[in-house]
């Protein structure tokens, strides 16, 4: 226990080598005991309440509690086990009782009430009117204003929510790792390129299998499907990908999809609104679901004739190759990329020799210190949770700003896709200024015995992605950590990582960190000019493809009464418009729709979407006056990166671009113009 509540110091860095499992309950319990002792002193203060004894106290209470969690969840995603799977259970039972507490105590909300409408009368800055806004609004939208009755009833809602939502992903996890394709007749590999050969050999090895494996994992299945010329292969791995935790199994998702979209409604209702979307918009930059509903729709018509192109376009190309038949799902990314290589003459397999993982990391720091003056020095001292990751000191004129860590291959332990997170946010307490703790998770394909890690230029723009999450926490500014740095509307938190992934194709980072694993000579200019050609390539389809989670997201949230029909059914009718290619009868997307019903993007997946307005239009302002203008990139840090939350989202774009997004940007972007 003493191990995770004294952290590592001087910055307050986990410990994580000297942290045993059974460290954590009864850390977790002692912290959360003083939590409740930080609570008492406010509920038991008989001064007049005013923001330093009620806001404030409240933002600083659970301090301790909070630098355990952050471990334990971020390591229950990052390398988790089944004895710690079972561990979040009980413990988000523990976190749910604490939070429940707190914001559901009569007096406490009384207190806060207090300060919120005698705020005129208190002298207080900026940042403490929004978190005293904030921590009110907070309270109103956690139940503090039912009937005690309610109250019992929000408090059962809650912890079975917090309970479905881990078993979702702990069940997405097992599905994703049961199952993997074993290959031992290497003339059945046909199609499969020697990097894709070298993913499925490393994997039989560590299984210790003769042959070749491929996985469910991104970096697996993804080229699998683009490459592999065994069309019944290709069935096979989609088919599984695609039904994982929709077999009606012990990983099956359906019910507690069903459950949690049941349970959101209730609660929505129980709070005084028409469903769980309105609650949940209420406090993003589209405010309404009118609005989002709006949005996805002006889109998805604008898109839907590109995205039918698209698609018949590749199912042309296809039948003109010898395709009999009709293109399915598991066809469909295999001749786009057979259709794109004797379109522009590229193909991952072409370039991925020359984006070597330590060449791509190394051009993105020097990009960001072109950009914003930081230099990242790798720290070799610190303790680390797993021997993949690497350390760094994020450093500006000497001074320690973050301490970043980056975890970049996959293994069994680790949740599919990529993220940043965070051990610790910035804020000021005790009078002492925290540095953040940052990580960046993704599941590159590994190093093997004859080449080193080579990524995708869509795992390059990954890696760009995080990096613009992880500058939005580093550069964060302010006192409390609650309306700091990525602690901001999730249709905004997308904002600085996407705008991000324009300099992955930049000609400054292909020009000089592109160079060949082997003979480090620079990537040939004719393949800049495919790779920028190609750029926009099936960009209808794509935006398509993503337009479609955002509505079934709104469609699983606008609900007005329980569900009484099948996961399949309901996502069937709720597709439709966005259906381009053939629905498989068996397969289904929101079993394993991690981001709604296990993430913190339920009713909020348009998000990805609303931040890519607002990027490309932000980016236009880059384009205009030089990627790397200092006055640019300085405003961008200054008005959106370290600003977290302290004042209204739209009005810190606003300050940046000097009106509001417009969309033109976006579809100018992507090339998609009237049809």
């Amino acid at each position: 226990m003493s191990h995770i509540n004294s952290l590592t110091k001087p910055f307050d860095t986990p410990p994580f080598s000297q942290i045993k499992l059974e460290d954590y309950i009864p850390a977790i319990e002692n912290a959360v005991s003083i939590s409740r002792e930080n609570i008492d002193l406010i509920i038991n203060n008989t001064d007049l309440p005013n923001f330093e004894n009620t806001i404030e106290a409240l933002e600083f209470a659970t301090v301790e509690l909070d630098k355990i969690t952050t471990i334990f969840f971020n390591l229950n995603h990052a390398d988790t086990s089944k004895e710690m799977q079972e561990m979040a259970l009980k413990i988000s039972t523990i976190l749910t009782n604490l939070s429940n507490d707190i914001s559901l105590n009569k007096t406490i909300f009384e207190k806060v009430k207090t300060v919120y409408e005698n705020s005129k009368t208190e002298i207080l800055d900026n940042e403490q009117k929004r978190l005293m806004t904030k921590t009110y609004d907070g309270f109103m939208r956690s139940g503090a204003n039912l009937s005690l009755e309610n109250k019992l009833t929000y408090r059962e809602l809650t912890e079975q929510l917090a309970q479905l939502s881990l078993k979702f992903s702990q069940n997405l996890l097992a599905a994703t790792n049961d199952y993997f394709l074993h290959i031992t007749d290497e003339s059945e590999l046909d199609g499969l390129p020697e990097f894709v050969r070298e993913i499925g050999l490393g994997e039989a090895e560590s299984k210790g299998l003769e042959g070749w494996v491929f996985t469910l994992a991104a970096q697996s299945y993804v080229p699998f499907l683009q490459f592999s010329n065994n069309r019944e292969y290709r069935e096979k791995i989609w088919t599984r990908y695609n039904t994982r935790c929709y077999a009606n199994d012990k990983n099956d998702n359906q019910e507690n999809i069903i459950k949690i979209v049941n349970l959101r409604r209730q609660l929505a209702k129980l709070l005084g609104y028409k469903n769980y979307a309105e609650y949940v918009l209420e406090v993003k930059m589209s405010k309404t679901q009118q609005v989002v509903e709006d949005f996805l729709e002006d889109i998805l018509v604008k898109t839907k004739p590109h995205a039918l192109s698209d698609w018949e376009t590749v199912a042309n190309y296809a039948k003109e190759s010898g395709f009999d038949g009709e293109i399915m799902p598991w066809d469909f990314g295999h001749y786009a990329e057979k259709y794109k290589v004797s379109k522009y003459n590229i193909s991952d397999d072409k370039l991925k020799p020359y984006f070597k993982l330590e060449n791509v990391y190394n051009g993105l720091f020097d990009i960001l210190g072109k950009l914003y003056g930081v230099e990242f020095v790798e720290n070799r001292l610190l303790d680390k949770y797993h021997k993949d990751v690497v350390v760094y000191d994020v450093i500006e004129n000497t001074k320690k700003l973050a301490i970043l860590y980056v975890d970049f291959f996959p293994r069994e332990s680790k949740s599919s896709g990529a993220w940043m997170t965070s051990y610790k946010d910035k804020m000021i307490y005790n009078s002492v200024e925290t540095t953040p703790i940052i990580s960046i998770v993704c599941n590159f394909t590994k190093p093997t015995k004859n080449e080193p890690s080579l990524l995708t230029f869509n795992e390059v723009t990954t890696l760009f992605h995080e990096a613009g999450h992880a500058m939005h926490g580093i550069f964060a500014k302010g006192k409390y950590a609650s309306i700091n740095g990525t602690n901001v509307a999730w249709d905004y938190v997308e904002l600085p990582s996407q705008i991000m992934e324009n300099w992955a194709s930049d000609s400054y980072f292909l020009n000089n960190w592109a160079k060949h694993y082997q003979t480090n000579e620079p990537i040939p200019q004719d393949y800049i000019e495919k790779l920028k050609e190609s750029e926009n390539f099936l960009s209808g389809y794509a935006q398509m493809r993503q337009l479609s989670f955002g509505v079934s997201d709104m469609c699983w949230h606008t609900i007005t009464s329980d569900i009484n029909v099948s996961v399949k059914e309901f996502e069937t009718e709720a597709l439709k418009k966005t259906k381009i290619m053939p629905f498989i009868e068996n397969s289904c997307v929101s079993t394993a729709f991690s981001h709604i019903f296990a993430g913190g993007y339920a009713a909020g997946y348009y998000g990805y979407k609303w931040a890519e307005v607002l990027e490309a239009d932000a980016f236009s302002l880059f384009e205009k006056n030089g990627a790397y203008n200092k006055q640019c990139s300085k405003s961008f840090r200054d008005n959106i990166l370290s600003a977290g939350s302290h004042k209204d989202e739209m009005e810190q774009y606003m300050s940046f671009m000097g009106r509001e997004p417009k969309t033109d940007a976006l579809f100018q972007k992507l090339g998609l113009t009237e049809k």
